[in-house]
């Protein structure tokens, strides 16, 4: 039997501005990463979002990012060591609080956009991620891209890790995403995108954009709860998991 985690970006919503479709969303979904108010979210929405997940029995991961709330975090920033550990366990800590509140536990980490991007090929970001996570929680999971950074630091470090795969983005043959904007890039062909998935699951292997085939190893695998086709396109991953015998569960049944 092949198990694997499906996760989804929530909590993205701000003040008066809602984005994304948590409500749908988490009813599809193991684990979810929560915004933790530095690219998107605020203390009411991550609030409510922990409570959402502890209502459907869904396990809470963080989604910390660069400070920065007007580009929702898809913008580079040069910052230090020190700098990206510290952001890292204050946006951490955070939401921890009101896990603890609401009687659950954080599951796991996965820094989102452009410090998820950048973490993935620069190593002194990554080893800061790392050590974050080590310094506040040991048990606590390092969500990220297969073949990336952060995943063989954290193995390095003998911390937990999980790789992380994309439903609906394209791959390029260094393992990267093809960027937003540039053709390709985006998959919404929600039959393509769950064939894709259960290729990657099964035989370990994923098509880049140049029609290469890389292997892959997969533990959970991200919709992205803002784009149009996400309800059809979780939808169809579920129908096709059950077709082909994945069964859907959180990472801390599959990471030990």
């Amino acid at each position: 039997m092949y198990k694997v985690d499906l996760n989804s970006d929530l909590g993205e919503s701000f003040g008066a501005y809602k984005l994304g479709m948590d409500y749908e969303i988490i009813k599809y979904v193991s684990s979810v990463n929560i915004a933790c108010g530095w690219h998107a979210g605020d203390p009411m929405v991550m609030d409510r979002t922990v409570k959402m997940c502890a209502v459907n029995g869904v396990a809470v991961g963080a989604h910390p990012g660069y400070p920065d709330l007007v580009g929702f975090g898809r913008r580079h920033m040069n910052i230090s060591f020190d700098e990206a550990k510290a952001y890292v366990k204050y946006q951490l800590g955070a939401l921890m609080s009101f896990a603890a509140s609401n009687g659950v536990k954080v599951q796991h980490l996965k820094a989102h956009g452009a410090m998820g991007n950048d973490s993935n090929k620069n190593e002194n970001l990554a080893k800061a991620i790392c050590e974050a996570v080590a310094e506040v929680d040991k048990s606590i999971i390092l969500l990220s891209f297969a073949g990336g950074a952060v995943v063989r630091i954290a193995k390095e470090m003998g911390l937990r890790c999980a790789n992380e795969v994309f439903a609906d983005r394209a791959y390029r043959d260094d393992y990267t995403l093809v960027p937003r904007g540039e053709p390709g890039a985006m998959i919404t062909d929600t039959d393509l995108a769950a064939k894709r998935i259960v290729r990657m699951v099964k035989e370990g292997v994923v098509e880049t954009i140049t029609g290469k085939v890389i292997p892959i190893d997969v533990h959970s695998v991200c919709v992205h709860g803002d784009t149009p086709a996400a309800i059809t396109i979780v939808e169809n991953l579920r129908g096709a998991f059950e077709r082909e015998n994945i069964s859907i569960a959180n990472l801390n049944s599959i990471i030990k």
